[in-house]
């Protein structure tokens, strides 16, 4: 039976130009025909870079190249001069935990360097000597969760008194019960996200240990959190709110494993949301909407090169930005310019090396090094897809134990520092950026084609390696997989929107954990839209460059062909509008026919659940809070 038309109402708010998601509406209206304006008032900071493309017509005057103001304080560790009334710097020692510290449940086997002395030699002690729990002198374990707690809960109690604030954040459990945890460190009145977002400064969220066998970047974020609290790092919070998570994987961490309990790798769920530490994730980026998201973990440095090169990695860091399909052009342009630069110039003042992140697939004949993955699953790209600059920084540390801990801690305080004060220096032009990213995303709705799949471009590179024995370095040149060059291998005509059958309510819900506008529908009514017709179908394994990813169940893949259709829609189901500015999350769920979509992982259950909406729908919405 054809339900009755709805009437038509006013239209959506527009997206706050300092964030990037839609308020929820308070009250049944209709959704009409009507598309966000061209984002001509949004003016957009310079590049003048060689070889930038040139400036979009909308493009205002020159703003200056930093803000002026307060100096910003040098990296970490990094020489400096100091004023006459103050004391040199010498470096960051971040003061241990009391006595009273939790015992220590689990102590690390020592290591037995996969080289000769010849290349440990090649990666000394840094100058300064970083105290955390888990790098306390003759300690053989990494710092435990309730160790990590009770740092962040020190660091809080320490900041009373100063100008800024330290409250730890509670952000859910894991599947063995721990506490996720999370520091927020500002100058606002309160540590809501209405309060933090009051107080008109750029958030950042730096995340550490997603991988519970890559424990450097959740010692670095200790020792942060300590100087962002109440050390060398805190005039920074005059400009940046800052959320440190040092372990996003306690049970890992725990296991010394690279997944959750359940075998699920979370750097690969940020997506499809399975796992409650994703889930914790989700819903901090959500309310707090950063414009940075950092993410730090460890590479592998023997293993599966030495035995098909013959070799060991040499890079200090292995660093990447967001490289996924319908990524914003300018804020990629800002992952280079104003973080990816910096960071290996910081790097290399500290006598650190890096190189873009790469690693190598687990099949024994396959020599080709492939950059991070182009696939919307892991954290760097979904964060992105957030509007976000979202970074990874990874160091030599898989495999080796607790070698070279201090260097690795080293790096990644020096990166991650590097990031912080490019984020204070850049606060304003920042704001402008995503203001005018979320408009122009918004305002596409309806319009042109949409990018369902990307690959990477295959080409050569020369990446040096070290001989394991002699310790010298080693060349090689190697077949390479860009994700720095995106190739479009899937495109379709852009939705309005997507509708969803009341029978995915679940799905609903991980869309609105992503920061996701989803209306119901209050009264039934018919809808122009392209439905799917499954072409091809076979069951098969969720892969990165890697592998296959720790998952616990196949996937559907299946190839369709759009059909246009009128369709009949009743009350109670779901609409997803594109014109909002997460949009480009909603293609990734809801287009079926790639790997990391909800109906390749059987959370859309069949193919008529989900269609393209394909012309602006008059029809009666309801909030779904």
């Amino acid at each position: 039976m054809t339900m009755p038309r709805a009437h038509t109402s006013t239209p959506p708010q527009q997206p706050d130009a300092r964030t990037s998601r839609w308020p929820v509406r308070t009250a049944a209206a209709a959704l009409v025909a009507v598309l966000l304006a061209a984002c001509s008032s949004t003016p957009l900071p310079p590049w003048n870079s060689p070889g930038a493309p040139a400036p979009r017509p909308n493009a205002p005057a020159p703003v200056p190249r930093a803000q002026p103001g307060k100096v910003v304080p040098a990296p970490l560790g990094a020489t400096q001069q100091a004023p006459a009334a103050q004391p040199a710097a010498t470096g960051v020692i971040a003061a241990p935990l009391p006595p009273t510290a939790p015992v220590v449940a689990r102590n690390e086997p020592l290591a037995t360097p996969p080289y000769g002395p010849a290349v440990m030699a090649r990666f000394p002690e840094p100058q300064v000597r970083y105290s955390t729990p888990g790098l306390a002198p003759d300690r053989r374990a990494f710092t435990t969760n309730a160790e990590v707690e009770q740092w962040l809960q020190s660091v809080a109690q320490g900041a009373a008194g100063s100008p800024s604030r330290a409250s730890v954040l509670r952000l859910g459990t894991s599947q063995r019960g721990e506490p996720l945890l999370g520091l927020l460190l500002t100058r606002a009145q309160g540590d809501d996200p209405a309060s933090v977002d009051a107080g008109k400064r750029p958030t950042v969220v730096l995340i550490g240990q997603q991988h519970g066998n890559e424990p450097a970047g959740a010692e670095a974020l200790l020792v942060i959190a300590r100087e962002l609290g109440q050390g060398l790092l805190e005039p920074l919070l005059e400009r940046i709110n800052v959320i440190v998570v040092p372990r996003a994987n306690p049970d890992g961490a725990q296991a010394d494993t690279r997944a959750t309990a359940n075998g699920i790798d979370m750097n690969r769920d940020h997506l499809l949301l399975k796992t409650p530490e994703a889930q914790a994730i989700a819903r901090l980026v959500r309310d707090y909407r950063p414009i940075l998201v950092v993410d730090a973990h460890e590479y592998t440095v023997a293993g599966r090169y030495k035995e098909k090169f013959n070799a060991v990695q040499r890079y200090d860091a292995l660093l990447q930005y967001t490289t996924t399909a319908n990524y914003p052009e300018f804020l990629t342009k800002a992952s280079q310019e104003w973080y990816h630069q910096p960071m290996v110039a910081a790097l290399k003042a500290q006598g650190l090396s890096s190189e873009w992140y790469y690693t190598n697939a687990t099949g024994a004949d396959d020599r080709t090094l492939s950059m991070g993955g182009t696939q919307p699953d892991t954290g760097r790209n979904v964060h992105g897809l957030k509007n976000t600059v979202s970074l990874l920084i990874e160091t030599r540390g898989v495999g080796i134990g607790a070698l070279h801990m201090q260097r690795r801690v080293h790096t990644q305080v020096t990166a991650i520092t590097s990031a912080l004060r490019s984020t204070a220096e850049r606060a304003a032009n920042l704001e402008q950026v995503r203001s005018f990213v979320v408009r122009d995303i918004s305002a596409k709705a309806c319009r042109d084609n949409v990018v369902i799949e990307a690959g990477p471009t295959p080409t050569q590179r020369e990446v040096v390696f070290i001989d394991p024995e002699t310790g010298v370095d080693r060349p090689v040149r190697v077949d390479w997989n860009s994700s720095l060059s995106l190739r479009t291998l899937k495109s379709r005509a852009r939705p309005c929107g997507y509708w969803v059958a009341s029978q995915a309510a679940p799905v609903v819900e991980r869309l609105k954990l992503l920061g996701l506008q989803v209306l119901r529908i209050g009264e039934g009514g018919s809808l122009l839209a392209d439905t799917y017709r499954e072409t091809a179908r076979e069951t098969s394994e969720r892969r990165d460059v890697l592998g296959t990813i720790s998952d616990s169940a196949d996937i559907l893949r299946v190839q369709v062909a759009p059909v246009r259709a009128a369709i009949d829609v009743p009350a109670g189901s779901y609409y997803v509008p594109l014109n909002q500015p997460l949009a480009h999350l909603a293609v990734a769920a809801l287009e079926p026919d790639t790997q990391n979509s909800y109906f390749a992982n059987r959370l859309v259950e069949d193919l008529s659940q989900t269609v393209r909406v394909m012309s602006t729908p008059s029809l009666v919405f309801e909030e779904t809070d």
